[in-house]
């Protein structure tokens, strides 16, 4: 494995594909940042090299959310998350 992420007691691991030219489609990956500052330096480095598809904006449940895929084809969305939404 060349990558492990810990959610509560599990741990998800992950590693590169065998196949050649292997898509990344069906789902996306969602990063939550406490500060715009956050999510414009995250989204900055996920975007270069790659495609955005909706531009970090405010929108009714966050002071900034956006989406891009990365320069690897995978798919993200970026969210400031609110005293609202992190409950």
């Amino acid at each position: 494995m060349h990558a492990s992420f810990r959610i509560g007691d599990n741990i998800l691991m992950a590693s590169d594909g065998c196949e050649e030219g292997q898509q990344f489609k069906g789902f996306s990956l969602s990063i939550s940042v406490a500060t715009e500052a956050e999510a414009d330096r995250f989204f900055t480095a996920l975007s270069d090299g790659g495609q955005v598809q909706m531009p970090l904006a405010k929108t009714f449940w966050s002071p900034r959310f956006g989406m891009l895929t990365d320069r690897f084809g995978i798919s993200w969305m970026v969210n400031v998350v609110t005293s609202e939404c992190a409950g």
